[in-house]
């Protein structure tokens, strides 16, 4: 079986390659709030842990050991290495594992800069999988919970907002049917003149319901879900931020089209509804706290004969 020496290895090569392992995804844009609902990655076969899933030359990798090198891998790689990029993710692995049977051979693990590397990376991955552990266990205080809130508080904020979209040629939204499909000029004037029957009094739920182009929300007046930050495309998010409630925005144009916006509340999150979210932002800066504790209190000396010796501040 693949012994830690070789997973070591194993995980320091696999970082050069790992633009091979999965791509990104780039997400289509989204106007209405996205669902909490997360899609499932493509199903992957499932075998017993302990079953050898990967033999390369006299080296065996069991389902349990490649499930561990995924782990440390960067999070955004994971769940495709897990399921669409298996198949690429362990060519990686097997390239590595036919080169470190190459050094074996060539006797490079004898070495003693190699013995020195090795032994160091163990401590750095020591070291990163203490501060996990150490992040995963912190303990955040209210009080330093509620003073970040309120210092954040616009990085919370949601929207109660309406709109009317007239679309374009091209929009990502249907055409309605007998409409015409209207040129990027002939939408924006007909914004335009929909803008100027709503600052002169025309109800916005009743002109959204008769001209708005987005069905779904047009049934309902124009309104639209309540939404925070960054779930909206990104023009129609920084023109719905940036208003004051019952202002009519100037035409915002998107891949849907051109948009009047209305807010009509705009307000944050309650704290008890974010707790959970601030806990899990602030345990790494409390981990960091206790990881400097650690080192002030650790014995640490620098020969000052190779480090030279220490700078000492001039008080003026």
């Amino acid at each position: 079986m693949l012994n830690k020496k070789t997973i070591l290895i194993a995980n320091l090569l696999i970082w050069s390659q790992i633009g091979l392992v999965a791509q990104v995804p780039i997400s289509k844009p989204a106007l209405l709030p996205e669902s909490n609902v997360t899609p499932s990655p493509m199903a992957a076969p499932s075998v017993p842990p302990d079953e050898v899933v990967l033999t390369v030359g006299s080296i065996k990798l069991t389902a349990a050991q490649f499930d561990a090198i995924i782990d440390t891998i960067p999070e955004q790689y994971r769940a495709a290495a897990r399921s669409t990029g298996r198949k690429p993710m362990a060519e990686n692995i097997a390239k590595v594992l036919v080169l470190a049977q190459e050094g074996k051979r060539l006797k490079v693990d004898e070495s003693s800069a190699f013995k020195a590397q090795e032994e160091f990376q163990t401590m750095n991955h020591l070291a990163a999988a203490a501060f996990n552990e150490i992040t995963n266990h912190a303990q955040v205080d209210d009080a330093k919970l509620r003073a970040f809130y309120e210092q954040h508080k616009a990085e919370f904020e949601q929207v109660h907002a309406r709109h009317i979209l007239v679309r374009v040629t091209g929009s990502v939204a249907p055409v309605k049917p007998g409409q015409k499909d209207l040129s990027d000029d002939e939408a924006l004037a007909k914004v335009e003149q929909l803008r100027k029957q709503l600052l002169a009094g025309a109800d916005f739920s009743a002109l959204a319901s008769k001209e708005s182009d987005d069905a779904a929300s047009a049934a309902r007046g124009g309104e639209l879900d309540v939404f925070g930050h960054g779930q909206m495309v990104p023009a129609f998010d920084q023109a719905a931020f940036s208003l004051q409630p019952g202002v009519i925005s100037e035409p915002v144009r998107t891949p849907f089209g051109y948009h009047l916006i209305r807010v009509d509340s705009r307000e944050p999150k309650p704290f008890d509804e974010v707790r959970a979210q601030l806990e899990r932002r602030l345990r790494p800066e409390v981990a960091q706290e206790t990881v400097d504790k650690l080192q002030k209190s650790a014995t640490i000396t620098f020969d000052p004969n190779f480090f030279g010796a220490p700078v000492r501040e001039t008080v003026k």
